[in-house]
This record gives C-alpha cells, sequence and structure tokens, in this order.
C-alpha cells in the first residue's frame, strides 16, 4: 500500500470514529443531569432596537456614534473612503513595476490596511444618514 492511500485510508477512518459511540459506553446515559429547574433572567437590561419608521432611531448607533452629528460622521466617512482609494490605487501602481507580482513586493501592510477603510466607510456614511434623518 502506497504512503499516500495510507493517510487517506486513516484520515477517512478517523473521521468516521468521530460520529461513533464508543463500545464501552451506551448511548443514552447522561453525564450531567440537572436537579432541578433553573430560571433565567432575560431582561439583561437591554432597550428594544426595533423600529417601524423609515430609519431607526440614534440609540442604535451605540453610546458614541449616536452622540456624533451627521456632518461629523459625513467627513470621517469621506476620509474613510479616501483612503481606501489611495491604498487600492497605490497598490495598483506598484503592482505595474517589473517583477513586482512575482516577488510579491507590490504588498505593503499599510495598503492592505488602508484597503480595508471602505467597509468602515461605507457604516460611517449610514450613520451619518441616520444621524441626519434623526435631526442632528
Amino acid at each position: 500500500m502506497s504512503k499516500l492511500s495510507f493517510v487517506i485510508l486513516s484520515l477517512y477512518v478517523a473521521a468516521v470514529s468521530a460520529f461513533v459511540t464508543p463500545a464501552g459506553r451506551a448511548a443514552n446515559k447522561v453525564a450531567f443531569a440537572p436537579t432541578g429547574s433553573v430560571s433565567f433572567d432575560t431582561s439583561l437590561n437591554a432597550e428594544d432596537m426595533y423600529w417601524e419608521d423609515e430609519y431607526p432611531p440614534s440609540k442604535v448607533l451605540g453610546p458614541y456614534m449616536s452622540k456624533m452629528p451627521s456632518g461629523l460622521l459625513g467627513i470621517i466617512s469621506l476620509a474613510l473612503l479616501g483612503t481606501c482609494v489611495y491604498s487600492c490605487a497605490q497598490s495598483g501602481i506598484l503592482q505595474q513595476e517589473p517583477g513586482a507580482i512575482a516577488s510579491g513586493a507590490w504588498v505593503k501592510w499599510y495598503y492592505v490596511l488602508g484597503s480595508f477603510m471602505g467597509p468602515l466607510a461605507w457604516g460611517t456614511h449610514v450613520a451619518a444618514w441616520i444621524q441626519r434623518k434623526n435631526g442632528m
């Protein structure tokens, strides 16, 4: 039997044995059985975040963003979008250098980090819209 066949067979046996009850143990025995009724307090002081209007209340944005004005959130969103666009454009320029793709020299950590600002820009733009609709 070749080594590859042995490895594949071993992986198959390991996967199948994960779903088999051990021979010395019955399947219906319980390791821990509760002795009484347990009650949970589900209130946890959580506020209801449900709304029926066109836009949600400001409290859905959390403790910090709910107090920020719409204009400031818009500026933050534009700055994050600009960072994302700049990082993607610079990565594109670095890809055009000879041999950069083969060596991986076009991947810079700061451009990768900057490219993650796109989803944050979208989120802050939505937060700015919510605040504008709520009059802030």
